[in-house]
Parts: structure tokens; sequence; C-alpha cells
């Protein structure tokens, strides 16, 4: 199972989430395969800043977790992304959560995603899609969360599906 997270806290944030969904579907070895629904969560880090949505889409790809991470920052400079200052407000985030059971730790890229474990607002929508499969240190989404204790700043937002894709073709 591959899985990327999305955010967007800037503009039109449900568009940007949607186009980079589209963009994504648009490269010939990329395959959108499910959505979570839409959450709209507080800021993390630096917290002076507007409310993100977040969700979490499944693929499939034959594209190496290097290969994909670069088509994930292409997206998001496409659509416009300027990375001035970490943790702060973007128009699109895409980060690769899970990529199968690999584990990655070098200059570029870390899988899994170094702090799936920490975010609420990444641990709900992808209990949605990943069930009870581990997703961090052989424990589930379920488990990490009762762990956690700010999942109250997560808000359901949206229920999603696809068929937005149908309308490029994806």
């Amino acid at each position: 199972m591959i899985l990327l997270g999305l955010g967007s806290n800037m503009g039109e944030r449900e568009d940007n989430i949607r186009l980079a969904i589209c963009e994504l579907a648009k490269h010939p070895e990329i395959f959108i395969d499910e959505t979570s629904s839409l959450y709209e969560t507080k800021p993390v880090g630096m917290v002076d800043q507007p409310d993100f949505l977040n969700l979490v889409i499944s693929i499939n790809t034959k594209l190496t977790p290097h290969e994909l991470l670069a088509e994930c920052l292409h997206t998001e400079f496409e659509l416009g992304r300027v990375r001035n200052q970490r943790w702060g407000p973007r128009n699109i985030d895409i980060d690769i959560l899970i990529y199968h059971n690999r584990v990655i730790q070098d200059e570029v890229l870390q899988i899994p995603h170094p702090r799936l474990h920490e975010r609420s607002f990444v641990l709900i929508p992808l209990q949605e899609i990943a069930y009870d499969i581990p997703v961090y240190q052989g424990l589930t989404s379920g488990e990490l969360l009762q762990k956690l204790d700010d999942s109250d700043d997560v808000v359901l937002y949206k229920r999603m599906n696809l068929e937005f894709l149908h309308e490029i073709g994806g």
C-alpha cells in the first residue's frame, strides 16, 4: 500500500487538494485507488496561520519512492507552492506517508513519514483507508491514535469520492 498525505491552508483549500490529486492522476504511472474524507485541522508547528484541510490517498505506481517524491514535488511546484518557511502556510503539501513496507532514511526521503505517528490529522484520515494495516513500527493508525490527545483538533469537513477524477479522464 502506498499512501500520500495532502494538505492545504491557503486560497481555495479544497480545490487545491482536488487539483493536486488530478495532477498526480495525470501521470501515466500513478493510479489513484482511494481517498479519505477531508478533515479540517489546526496548524502544527507555526500555529499563527489558517486551519488546514487534510486527507490521505492510496495510490498504485511502479515509480520508485524517489521518483514518486520527485513527482509530488513537481506537482506542488506546478500548483504554485513556494517553500519559504518551514511549517508555514501553503497552498498544497504532498507527503509520502507509506510506500508498501519500505523503510527509507536518506538525505532526501524518509519513509514511513517521520512524524506520521505524532499527527492525528494524518492518522484519522489514514485509518479510513488503511484499516487495520500496520503503518508505523508494527502499529495500526488506530493504535497510534490511542497514544495521542489532540484528535479533537481534527474535524470532519467533507466526505470525498473520486468522481471528480472522471472529469479529467483519470
